[in-house]
């Protein structure tokens, strides 16, 4: 090989790799090329998975399908979902074929957001029922079976899940007029050999409970899976956040709960083994809360026994909810899904706030007159109270000027305790307590809280009007913002904003009749005093507009009252009968409060001087 040759060649490779570094490729050009084979590979993947899958499926289905073919129910496993309707005056429901289930239940009386349909608590696939039956060879779920119906009337049905001529399972639905109460009964015929010898059946029920008021915040407070313990009260599951629960103790019923309606589930022979769940829906979906719940309950396949079960859909109504406990020697009591407040507050309004309520309505009024009448009900009854809360106060504001005498006397800290020892020997003195109109307010407190908590949960506010409010059961949005308002929202009450000017104005009046002076302390408390009314705009506007008229009323009765009483108060005759009461020790009535006070004063100033004196 000659050198020309040699160096031809040189000239070539060095080409050859000059070429191949500068034509490869950079980082970008690298990472797409990687993209490109790594999505083709997984293109591949997902087809091999797809199709070893739908291998498995169609092995699957013919393993099924000749084990259905000896399946108990095995007829019943194929047929066309069909509808039944049975209805009283007062709901009417849906059965569905497949399940045997009730698939939907709308109430009469009762219209929705359009006021023009009526109310469905839930329809199609909102809900869903399953029963769980055992043999040895398999689990019968009713979800997945067709029942047959064989008898029907316009109020009752019998769905049959049948395994032939002379062994089934009867579901038993039955309406009653004037009730919204479903008798529902389990029925085993000639299944006591084709059936496992277990006692129970396990049951499987859900449902997505609708945004049925116009309000979501409100409605999901009060939208809550209730539950009540045999022998015992009832319990929830968290309103505000997603929550789960299993329960060790029987229960007697388990309700899905909104607002105003509910569905509720109950049994005679209690449930057990009962897991319940709640979960939040998104605001806008059209639905509050995803309800679920597994339980078990008495089953005889022998068909000696019936298993009785019933089913309540309808309002949250306290009578209507009171009555089904009539005749019954153990009361459901689900009367408690109305909330009416604490324990003593819940007393004062099932034994008269309810009963004046509904004494009121039967006048044919409307409900925003009957919350007035109620307010000024409560109002007198509230008011010798409040009169006496008053006059202490009017006593404390008269003897203010002989306080800041004694306050003059002892103007250094280190004195503090024998200002006021001498403070309280006045009042002593004068027969006038500090604390004389604390126990009054205190009194006064659960009759007024009692409507407060009331009104939410009365259902006979629901699509009421008065004045610009259309339904005094929601908000009424005197302004809408096309934007949002971090806590307060995108729109205005105005009862909610009138509550407050009251709420502010009240509070002027209550700071004016205490005269704290120049007490930097009472200072602060004043400051606060005026800030929690406007805190109050932002937590209630989102409340029941009949919530926010309530108390906006009740606080302008409040300020009425006591501009009536500071006019037609004399506090010089009432300084002056002060004065001839200190002079007649038989008028004058030394408060034990003060007297106790006084006695702990002097015996802690005789606690420091035996300090100081060992010292």
């Amino acid at each position: 090989m000659d050198k020309n040759t040699i160096t031809g060649l040189v000239l070539i490779a060095i080409l050859l790799v000059g070429f191949s570094f500068l034509s490869r490729p950079n980082k970008e050009q690298l990472a797409a090329q990687q993209r490109y084979y790594d999505s083709i590979a997984q293109v591949q993947q997902r087809e091999a998975d797809l199709k070893a899958k739908a291998e498995a499926a169609l092995a699957n289905n013919k393993e099924a399908q000749t084990t259905d073919s000896t399946a108990l129910f095995f007829d019943a496993l194929q047929g066309t979902d069909s509808q039944v309707t049975i209805q009283n005056n007062l709901a009417e429901l849906t059965v569905a074929t497949k399940g045997g289930r009730i698939s939907s239940a709308t109430l009469k009386e009762y219209m929705g957001q359009d006021k023009k349909t009526p109310v469905t608590l839930f329809s199609g696939d909102d809900a869903s029922m399953n029963f769980l039956f055992y043999n040895k060879k398999e689990t019968i779920q009713t979800e997945d079976y067709y029942f047959k119906v064989v008898d029907y009337t316009d109020s009752t049905v019998t769905m049959r899940l049948s395994a032939d001529s002379a062994s089934y399972i009867d579901f038993k639905y039955s309406m009653h007029n004037d009730t919204y109460l479903v008798d529902f009964t389990i029925d085993a015929v000639g299944m006591a050999n084709k059936l496992a010898s277990t006692k129970y059946v396990d049951i499987e029920w859900s449902q997505r409970a609708r945004q049925i008021e116009k309000g979501y915040t409100y409605e999901n407070r009060l939208s809550e899976l209730t539950y009540k313990i045999t022998g015992d009260g009832t319990d929830y599951l968290s309103a505000g956040k997603n929550d789960e629960k299993e329960i060790a103790e029987r229960l007697d019923w388990i309700a899905f709960k909104n607002q105003f309606f509910s569905s509720v589930f109950l049994a005679d022979a209690d449930f057990e083994k009962t897991k319940l769940s709640s979960k939040m829906e998104t605001q806008g979906s059209g639905y509050i809360k995803d309800y679920s719940a597994e339980m078990s309950t008495v089953f005889d396949p022998t068909g000696e026994k019936t298993t009785q079960l019933f089913f309540y859909f309808g309002p949250n109504h306290y009578k209507t909810l009171t009555a089904l406990d009539k005749g019954r020697t153990e009361k459901w009591e689900l009367n408690r899904l109305v909330y009416l407040g604490w324990p003593l507050i819940r007393w004062i309004n099932k034994w008269f706030t309810i009963n004046i309520f509904d004494w009121l309505s039967s006048w044919g009024l409307s409900m925003g007159i009957v919350l007035l009448l109620m307010t000024l009900i409560v109002k007198a009854v509230v008011f010798p109270a409040t009169w006496k809360t008053y006059i202490s106060s009017a006593k404390m504001r008269v003897l203010k000027p002989k306080i800041d005498e004694i306050g003059k006397k002892y103007p250094k800290q280190e004195d503090a305790m024998k200002k006021q020892q001498e403070v309280m020997g006045l009042y002593s003195q004068y027969g006038v307590s500090p604390m004389g109109g604390c126990l009054p307010m205190l009194i006064q407190f659960p009759i007024l809280m009692a409507l407060f908590m009331f009104v939410p949960s009365a259902i006979e506010l629901r699509q009421q009007s008065f004045l610009w409010a259309d339904d005094l059961s929601t908000y009424d949005a005197f302004i809408n913002f096309p934007f949002h308002i971090p806590f307060l929202g995108s729109h205005l009450s105005l009862f909610c904003l009138l509550m407050t000017v009251t709420n502010i104005l009240n509070t002027k009046f209550m700071m004016q009749q205490q005269d704290t002076g120049a007490n930097p302390q009472m200072a602060a408390m004043k400051w606060m005093s005026y800030l929690m009314p406007v805190m109050f705009l932002f937590i209630l506007n989102d409340y029941p507009s009949g919530l926010n008229y309530y108390y906006f009323i009740s606080t302008l009765i409040s300020v009425v009252t006591t501009l009536i009483m500071r006019k037609t108060t004399n506090e010089e005759a009432l300084l002056a009968e002060l004065e001839a009461k200190k002079k007649d020790p038989k008028k004058m009535k030394k408060t034990g409060f003060a007297a106790r006070l006084e006695a702990m004063q002097k015996q802690q100033e005789q606690m420091m001087k035996e300090k100081q004196n060992r010292k």
